[in-house]
């Protein structure tokens, strides 16, 4: 391979694995703090990339029950991007409430909330379906106003041209990665949240009221999984109401590659899978998935625990 077609290609696989990144960290916080893994994350990310779609002045197509509907605003990508993935912050407010607190109360086995997040994702799913169609949709042209379509790194004999958008997706992506490590590691909340991962009945007899930071995890997590869902849209297209499914499959598999509750090992596992893929010869483009899977698939025979995770040792 050429040398610049490789670093162009380790760019772009840079670009896409930090989008991993953040989409798996959504993962690792509700795992972190309640031990089960949210199927409905996938739904959520294709609801984000619809708000900031909507909020930017697009209109929907004629198949759902708000065919032709265009708001009556048109935000910046920056406004609509932080709006849109507030408001799918809140969306997973509101399933927590009304799919998991109800079985966490009754002291349900994590399964049956496990099973409870996959109903969630078809209810979302399906609503989408019904209220804007299963057209695809594809952001405006000036979503990032005029910068260039791509930018050239490297020589002027032999410059490597990386598309812009891709420079923008990394920088966001990386900018978020920053601040939620800042966050946990830094601030009383984050703290606070670590507490009650380790030991939340503990947590409980310091005074640190762990339902309310069930709130902020998953509003946190699905403000993550709305983001990442825009900036993928951003760059190639919303692909019908479906379009978190395959992303969701990746994002379990950096979640384990990584650590199951590691945030370094979410970053460290979605960059390594967006490089991997993007590594991938054109003519086994259509394999990408069975790479992905292929290496988490080896890396549970030779390391369970994922790269960054701890070790579980049973007491007995």
């Amino acid at each position: 391979m050429d040398i610049s077609l490789f670093i162009q290609q380790l760019l772009n696989g840079l670009s896409i694995g930090s989008v991993y990144a953040i989409f798996a960290l959504g993962y690792t916080l509700v795992y972190s703090i309640l031990g089960i893994i949210n199927l409905a994350h996938g739904a959520i990310f294709t609801l984000g990339a619809y708000f900031t779609y909507a909020l930017m002045g697009g209109s929907f197509g004629f198949n759902g029950l708000f065919a032709n509907l265009m708001l009556p605003v048109q935000l910046p990508f920056a406004m609509a991007l932080i709006i849109g993935s507030g408001l799918a912050g809140l969306v997973g407010v509101g399933m927590e409430r009304i799919a998991f607190k109800p079985l966490r109360n009754k002291g349900s086995d994590p399964l049956l909330t496990v099973v409870s997040s996959l109903g969630v994702a078809v209810v979302i799913v399906n609503l989408i379906q019904y209220l804007v169609g299963a057209e695809s949709y594809t952001f405006p042209a000036n979503t990032f106003g005029n910068l260039p379509a791509a930018i050239n790194f490297g020589s002027v004999e032999k410059p490597i041209p990386i598309r812009s958008v891709q420079v923008i997706i990394f920088g966001v992506s990386m900018v978020i990665v920053a601040i939620l490590t800042y966050f946990i590691n830094r601030t009383k909340y984050g703290k606070a949240m670590q507490a009650i991962a380790e030991d939340p009945v503990t947590s409980s007899l310091l005074g640190i009221d762990s339902d309310r930071f069930i709130i902020l995890t998953f509003f946190l997590s699905s403000f993550l999984a709305g983001l990442a869902g825009t900036l993928v849209a951003s760059s190639v297209s919303i692909a019908g109401p479906y379009f978190g499914i395959a992303f969701g499959l990746r994002g379990l598999a950096v979640i384990v590659l990584g650590g199951l509750g590691s945030i370094p090992g979410a970053v460290l596992g979605g960059l390594l899978i967006g490089v991997v893929e993007a590594l991938v010869p054109a003519e086994f483009s259509g394999y990408k998935d069975a790479v992905a899977f292929g290496i988490l698939f080896v890396m549970l025979l030779v390391r369970p625990q994922g790269l960054l995770g701890r070790r579980f040792i049973q007491k007995v």
